[in-house]
This record gives structure tokens, C-alpha cells and sequence, in this order.
């Protein structure tokens, strides 16, 4: 039993600041699909959004640059945000 317990805390050690990082970023993921689709100027447009220790890489078309930007501004504001990629793309339709 104590090898056991020893054992999983040699895990948690090792590996816990890589599932709390994973989770942050899951939820900063989440958040900034939310504020993007909720917003009336960028939402409907295509983003694919990546996150890796709070850096968000925004990646897809938009159809206007001033959407390309807002979406940039509010995914700075999301709290856990480092930084962001912005590798949008506009695409006049």
C-alpha cells in the first residue's frame, strides 16, 4: 500500500504541472470560442483556435480586417491569455 501511494505521488509530481497546463488551456480554448461566436462582428466567420501554456494561435479567414482585429482584441482580454498568434487570413468575399 505505501509503494502504491508513493508511486502515485511520484506521478502527481511529474506529471501535474503538465495536466494543470493542459487544463488551462482547455479552458482558455473554450472561452475564446465562446467570445468569438458570441460576438456579432466575427462570429460565423471560420477560426480554428490553438492553445499551448496560454499562447493562442487564432488560424482561418475573415471578411474584413477590422474583424481580423476585433477577434485579436478579444482574445487578448480572456483571462489565462499570454499572448496571441494571430494568423488570420482576410478574404474579401
Amino acid at each position: 500500500m505505501t509503494r502504491a501511494f508513493a508511486f502515485l505521488l511520484a506521478l502527481l509530481f511529474a506529471f501535474g504541472p503538465t495536466l494543470a497546463s493542459q487544463s488551462n488551456d482547455d479552458k482558455i480554448h473554450d472561452q475564446v470560442m465562446m467570445k468569438l461566436a458570441g460576438d456579432p462582428d466575427v462570429k460565423g466567420n471560420n477560426f480554428d483556435v490553438e492553445v499551448k501554456d496560454g499562447v493562442v494561435t487564432l488560424r482561418g479567414t475573415v471578411s474584413r480586417e477590422k474583424f481580423r482585429q476585433k477577434a485579436d482584441k478579444l482574445t487578448k482580454k480572456i483571462k489565462g491569455v499570454k499572448s496571441v498568434v494571430d494568423e488570420l487570413t482576410v478574404k474579401v468575399q
